[in-house]
């Protein structure tokens, strides 16, 4: 079992990370062997494990019960698997954390049901382990938020007129409300109060916010080997992220003849609209946007109390916004 080495210099949290990813392969027990095993690989090929450490940290402000903070640190990571899954297959994508996806492996259709399977399992851990109805119904909520970002990216694909507004909007669906959840299931699980859960709630979001914004420069800065995908596939399917928009504000009349060419755009022209991304300045302003939740967050943190998991709270979040993969 591997974890992600960033999590070296955190030794109050790893162990229990390393106990989550084992717990999601304990409860991967279907009949298929091979998908079994394909969802065990990708557990097990270094994901970050974010969402799951926001949840623990965030229990940490309490006396919670370690064991049932890491069965929920667990449904919440296999609920950002599934909509990986998923994501694949409705972006016929070949690689997932550099190694082949799944729906790449075995066809669209078993990665649909693997992925539907992966939410089985987190609705079994949540159901067996949240302390009250509360829970479950942010999770319903916030999963509701989640499918209605995708639904909306999908909707306005290749539309060269998104605003950055409704880039915002779509990732505040889609990544926000996840790292949303997790904070808020850590704080309300473990045992705070209803105003402190709703406080982690909003810190959840403003550093899954950051992170997407993150997400998508390095889309335009790193290469494939570094991010484990293929490097700006998302421009040829017509999803057009912040660097890209704040870039197009500046100067449409040079993206508009290339991104015309929709999914038959030659790597050449990709090329070019990465270099007209960068040239435009579309990779500094979405930093600035990426600084300002990050901001955001870190001045909420700051009203914590003063406990060991704060100060990993402030350094992660200020880490994630200077990755360079």
């Amino acid at each position: 079992m591997k974890i992600n080495p960033i999590w070296n210099k955190y030794p109050l949290i790893k162990p229990e990370l390393e106990s989550t990813m084992a717990l999601m392969e304990n409860n991967i027990q279907t009949d298929n062997k091979p998908v079994s095993k394909a969802i065990i690989n990708m557990i097990d090929s270094g994901g970050k494990l974010l969402r799951p450490a926001y949840l623990l940290l965030f229990s940490m402000f309490q006396k919670a019960d370690r064991q049932k903070m890491i069965a929920l640190a667990a449904a919440v990571e296999t609920l950002h698997m599934a909509t990986l899954i998923h994501d694949d297959v409705v972006d016929q994508s070949p690689t997932r954390r550099g190694q082949s996806s799944i729906q790449a492996q075995f066809g669209q259709s078993t990665a649909v049901y693997s992925g539907d399977y992966l939410f089985v399992v987190c609705f079994n851990l949540l159901a067996d382990h949240a302390s009250d109805f509360k829970g479950i119904q942010q999770y319903g909520q916030r999963m509701g938020s989640i499918l209605n970002g995708e639904m909306v990216q999908m909707a306005e694909r290749y539309d060269t007129n998104i605003s950055i507004d409704q880039y915002l909007k779509q990732i505040s669906g889609k990544t926000g409300q996840l790292f949303s959840l997790s904070a808020f299931l850590g704080a309300y699980e473990g045992g705070g109060s209803a105003q402190f859960a709703e406080l982690a709630g909003k810190i959840g979001l403003n550093i899954g916010m950051s992170f997407q914004l993150m997400d998508d420069i390095l889309d335009y800065t790193d290469s494939s080997s570094q991010l484990g995908k293929p490097v700006h596939s998302d421009v040829r399917q017509g999803v057009y992220s912040a660097p890209l928009i704040l870039a197009m504000q500046q100067q449409r009349d040079y993206f508009l003849p290339l991104l015309a060419k929709k999914n038959r755009m030659s790597d050449a022209d990709t090329e070019r609209v990465v270099k007209g991304v960068t040239i435009f300045g579309g990779i500094q302003a979405a930093k600035k946007y990426a600084r300002q939740y990050t901001r955001a967050a870190l001045k909420q943190i700051d009203c914590l109390p003063d406990k060991p998991a704060k100060k990993i709270l402030i350094t992660l979040t200020k880490d994630l916004l200077d990755r360079q993969a």
